[in-house]
């Protein structure tokens, strides 16, 4: 078994670029530097929200680095791998794991999505796992792939000793619930989606990778406690608060929006890397006025 803590909420930690687009380092270890004292279990260095697919290996290189070295002692780092074959993951992983990282989340293969059945998921995660240095994490995010693993790949790739977990941001209830009760005891299914934040967590999720705990880490790990504690009502209204943010700035607006948010709360955003498009003052206006409507960041005018 692997001694690595999952259970609790994790940021996918964005990547700052300043105005020539060029990564803000600073920004980004003050930003964790602030994440440290929130009770986050751990943070998502190169997931989708850190724009993994914008930048060079280099680059990548010095996000986990700056990660890593800016988390308090004891907090789990996890670094996204985003390469489309299993001989690349597995060197991306080895590269992560000799920065201090310690666990993979590796995204599906996509490119060629028209190819990616379950058996090749299959075969793909197995080969990953088998030459990691690291425990791995499936990810499963299909609005950005057009890529599903199923809950019966799921469960079949659980019971390798090297696959830990998964994220799962398909924001599909049925699915999360069966693939909880279909995997093997200690596997740990992790959230992304905040839709079904709270819901997940009942129906068996260990934790949970939220782009809205980049800007209300606090509320997101208040209401993790709040269900570890059977308090479900403080639980269910928390969750009333924060969905509406975690919508707008996922699934309405983005990474754009997401990064828009963290300015307004005080952290280090900046611009989205090109081709994405800042989301501009109408979209600034409209995340202020759900940012207040929360309730949870009285400083926000």
């Amino acid at each position: 078994m692997h001694d690595l803590n999952l259970n609790g909420i994790f940021p996918p930690v964005p990547t700052p670029f300043d105005s020539r687009g060029n990564l803000d380092l600073e920004g980004l270890a003050g930003n964790v530097a602030r994440y440290n004292q929130a009770g986050l279990v751990g943070y998502i260095a190169l997931g989708s929200n850190g724009e993994a697919v914008h930048l060079t290996t280099e680059e990548s290189t010095q996000v986990i680095r700056t990660i890593k070295n800016a988390a308090t002692p004891g907090r789990t780092i996890v670094a996204g791998v985003n390469e489309f074959t299993s001989r690349a993951a597995i060197q991306a992983i080895q590269r992560a794991s000799d920065l201090g990282a310690d666990a993979a989340l590796v995204v599906t293969p996509y490119y060629y999505k028209g190819a990616m059945t379950q058996d090749a998921l299959l075969r793909h995660y197995t080969a990953v796992a088998d030459s990691s240095p690291l425990p791995v994490l499936l990810y499963n995010v299909p609005q950005n792939t057009g890529v599903v693993i199923e809950p019966a790949t799921i469960a079949s790739l659980s019971s390798h000793e090297n696959i830990v977990g998964i994220k799962d941001s398909a924001g599909n209830m049925a699915a999360l619930a069966d693939t909880v009760r279909r995997a093997i005891e200690g596997f740990l299914v992790m959230v992304g989606n905040g839709a079904i934040f709270y819901p997940s967590l009942v129906m068996g999720a260990a934790g949970a990778v939220l782009a809205v705990a980049c800007v209300a880490p606090n509320a997101c790990v208040e209401l993790y406690e709040a269900v570890t504690a059977n308090e479900h009502t403080k639980a269910r209204e928390l969750h009333n608060r924060i969905a509406p943010l975690s919508q707008l700035v996922t699934a309405n607006l983005g990474v754009a929006g997401l990064k828009a948010a963290m300015e307004i709360a005080g952290f280090t955003g900046g611009p989205p890397r090109s081709p994405l498009l800042d989301v501009g003052e109408p979209g600034r206006q409209m995340i202020r006025a759900v940012m207040r409507d929360t309730g949870l960041f009285p400083t926000v005018e």
